[in-house]
């Protein structure tokens, strides 16, 4: 059970970590058909190959490794995922240099459409925390001997609130001002971490954690002594403090997950009336998950899992001079069924119903989708 648990919790890249072939390749592919359901209103579905993905490793020596991740999203986005440096200072001890995930609850990591239930990845992973979160920075990782301690500890920069009109706001949270490692500007570290458990048979926990400021190009070029500026570009900024929870729990075919978000942001009301937008000075989600493979005692190359997961997240759950928006407080329940008729290899349906707080305004939604990992 501990070696399944493992494999559900090891993404591509730290399976290519792992392997001991100089040059390592792996992937995975994401292709969706997304329809919406309405008793009076006719809507055209939406078939998408989602992404696809090349992830690349080599290694330099036994100490050495680099690896990077290529996407290609709706057939025309290009972008680079990941990309950096791994050397082993000693055991239990990496540093860690280049373009990183941020190591902030379930998703944004172990995002390979194999490993999770439901076409589409949870909604508070796209909202709350805007997955895939990547930015570019350095820091350390490694396991603690044979306690069951895993941890993650980064510099990076951080998103960016400001490049001559505002970025963020109270729709989607922080999702515009990711970074993404192209040209990124920098005017305030920010600092990423979390320690995972998993010494408790089936059982892996996880607390995460982000402090920081958000950039804005009013710092670039500016006097230091100019003070009018200096509090114009201050305005422009965002403080952000986030804690995230999550557990999984696999046993006898049962599979649980859960998440928890809090994030605390700073300086709303200057933002929000210098930039004109509606950003919420705290934020709150957390969904929970239940799965159970009806092929548990079969075979185990091969899932049938019919699953159920409710989500709650709010980017309004405080606001600052502002009014709340009761749309920003969402309510979402996926239940569908995914059949994974190798290990990397998974066709999956699921009906989503999607509300919030305002009047008439809930979605229902089947998705069906293919989901590849290698």
């Amino acid at each position: 059970m501990l070696a399944q648990l493992m494999a559900i919790s090891q993404n591509t890249s730290e399976r290519i970590l792992n392997s001991e072939e100089k040059l390592s390749i792996g992937g995975y592919a994401q292709i969706d058909y997304n329809q919406k359901i309405d008793g009076e209103t006719k809507y055209n579905g939406i078939m998408d190959v989602h992404r696809m993905v090349l992830m690349v490793g080599y290694k330099f020596n036994e100490r050495t490794r680099f690896i990077t991740e290529l996407e290609v999203e709706h057939v025309q986005e290009v972008y680079v995922e990941q990309a950096f440096l791994d050397y082993k200072l000693k055991e239990g001890l990496n540093f860690r240099a280049g373009l990183l995930l941020i190591p902030m609850g379930i998703i944004n990591e172990l995002h390979e459409p194999a490993t999770f239930n439901g076409v589409e990845r949870p909604n508070l992973d796209n909202t709350l925390i805007p997955t895939t979160w990547r930015e570019i920075g350095a820091g350390f990782t490694g396991r603690i001997g044979d306690s069951g301690l895993k941890y993650q500890l980064y510099v990076v920069n951080g998103f960016l609130s400001y490049n001559g009109s505002g970025l963020l706001r109270g729709s989607d949270a922080f999702r515009r001002g990711r970074q993404k490692g192209a040209e990124s500007i920098f005017s305030n570290p920010n600092l990423s971490g979390k320690i995972e458990y998993s010494g408790i048979s089936s059982l892996k926990l996880g607390l995460s954690t982000y402090l920081g400021k958000s950039q804005s190009t009013l710092y670039d070029g500016i006097d230091k002594d100019n003070q009018q500026l200096i509090a114009v570009a201050d305005s422009s900024v965002l403080g952000l403090s986030m804690i995230g929870l999550d557990f999984r729990y696999l046993k006898k075919g049962w599979n649980f997950k859960g998440q928890f978000n809090y994030a605390s942001v700073k300086n709303t009301d200057e933002y929000n009336e210098f930039a004109a937008k509606d950003m919420g000075s705290a934020l709150l989600g957390y969904y929970l998950e239940a799965g159970y493979n009806l092929l548990h005692s079969k075979d185990a190359d091969k899932k049938l899992v019919p699953f159920v997961r409710y989500e709650k997240y709010d980017t309004h759950y405080k606001v600052d001079g502002i009014s709340k928006n009761v749309k920003f407080n969402h309510s979402d329940v996926t239940a569908g069924i995914g059949w994974w008729m190798a290990e990397g290899a998974v066709l999956k349906a699921d009906v989503q119903w999607l509300g919030n707080d305002g009047p008439d305004d809930t979605i229902t939604q089947i998705n069906l989708g293919v989901g590849i990992w290698f």
